[in-house]
């Protein structure tokens, strides 16, 4: 499957955006897809993840409540709705995708990887 995040952008703290992952192929309701995040000279963390049906998401601690995971398995496509956004939310973020029995949140355990979208906070 090839990925394709779109999205990003400047923002102002408490503002908000929505990102988009496209996905090729006829099997993107079988991957479970997750949002990471790399600031410079930091580790890719994980952000978000939803899996193939989208019955269940799961949350990194720092963004719980304030972006939601959502995906259109119609279209193809994986989305990140981030409110509130603060400046520490800085970070290019990437999509990715996995065919795995339980959700991974380490960045190494997923096959597929999207180009990256940088998103910049301002105070």
């Amino acid at each position: 499957v090839q990925l394709q995040a779109s999205g990003g952008g400047l923002v102002q703290a408490g503002g908000s955006l929505r990102l988009s992952c496209a996905a090729s192929g006829r099997t993107f309701s079988t991957y479970i897809m997750g949002w990471f995040r790399q600031a410079p000279g930091k580790e890719r963390d994980f952000v978000a993840l939803i899996t193939s049906r989208g019955s269940i998401t799961y949350y990194a601690d720092s963004v719980k409540g304030r972006f939601t995971i959502s995906r259109d398995n119609a279209n193809n496509t994986v989305y990140l709705q981030m409110n509130s956004l603060k400046p520490e939310d800085t970070a290019v973020y990437y999509c990715a995708a996995v065919r795995a029995v339980r959700a991974p949140t380490r960045s190494t355990s997923y096959d597929y990887w999207g180009q990256g979208t940088q998103v910049t906070v301002s105070s």
